[in-house]
This record gives C-alpha cells, structure tokens and sequence, in this order.
C-alpha cells in the first residue's frame, strides 16, 4: 500500500476529458487509468502509516486556499502519459502537502493527472493528440490522502481522509 495526497477533478472534468481520451487510437502496451481513479496528485508518501500521515497533513492543509485550477497540455514522464494541471493555487498545494519532500527524490513539483502507463516509451502521437485538451477551471474544495494498491486486476485506490480546503477569495 502507498499513500499520496490528492485532489480528485469534479464529475464534469471527468465526463470531458473521458469523451476526449475515448476518442485516442488504442496502441498496444498502453495500459489506460480508469476515469474514477483520475486524480492530481500533490504528494507522493509510499508506505506510510496512513493515521500518522494524515495527522501531519492535517495541520498543513488547514486553512489552505482553494486552488482554482484546470487540466491542459500533455506531456510523459518515463512510461506515463499525464495532462498537466495549471492554475492558481496548485503549486502552493503541492507544496503544502509535501511535493519535492524527502520519498520523492527531491523532484520539483509538477501538478499533473495520469492517464495512462506504458511498458516502453509513451507513443509519441498520444500526448500530440491531447496537447489541445482544457478542461473548464474548476475550485477544488478538498486535498484527500489517498492509498492505492496493486492487485491483479489493476491498481486500486480509495480516498483515506479528506481535507476541507478554504473557500475565502484568493
């Protein structure tokens, strides 16, 4: 089981971008993410004690704005096909909930959405075919740790806890 920090896009984004990823080519040795497990990830924790992670995210969320935010541009990490997440407030997010903390080799935060994974290179034509996906801007209203697991039918995951994010104007 491995932990991460998360913000879960609203029904709408997902109905969108799925019509919009329904309608890619389907090459072999993609493995597509399933609509209901689409999520911008924040922080990755890997095994952790969900109880003591979501005390020490707890009072680092607290408070925090609500970023308003959108899904656009494709790009690929090293056998992943994401969308890129961009907006006001995300990073700030990111950073709150841990993002280029100690777990994740020190990366710089990079809000992103992963649609699917690969066993060798992401075909090139994939992210091409999504780099003009926007989604429409939403408020996200919580961060949610999250835990996913691997099993034989894939990976699944489920929401651990739930942070209220603030409301108040920017």
């Amino acid at each position: 089981m491995a932990l991460f920090s998360a913000v879960l896009p609203p029904v709408a984004v997902v109905e969108s971008l799925a019509d919009a990823v329904g309608h890619l080519p389907r090459t072999a040795g993609v493995r597509w993410s399933r609509p209901e497990s689409w999520h911008v990830t924040l922080a990755f924790y890997g095994q952790d004690d969900a109880t003591a992670r979501a005390g020490w995210l707890r009072p680092r969320l607290a408070g925090m704005p609500a970023p308003r935010i959108r899904l656009e541009g494709a790009g690929t990490f090293t056998r992943v096909l994401y969308l890129g997440v961009t907006g006001e407030g995300i990073a700030e997010l990111g950073l709150a909930a841990g993002a280029g903390a100690a777990g994740d080799g020190g990366r710089a935060y990079l809000p992103h959405l992963t649609l699917a994974r690969t066993r060798a290179a992401v075909p090139p034509e994939l992210p091409r075919l999504l780099a003009g996906y926007r989604s429409e801007v939403w408020t996200a209203g919580e961060a949610v740790l999250m835990r996913s697991e691997r099993g034989g039918g894939g990976t699944r995951y489920a929401v651990v806890e739930r942070f209220p994010l603030s409301q108040q104007a920017r």
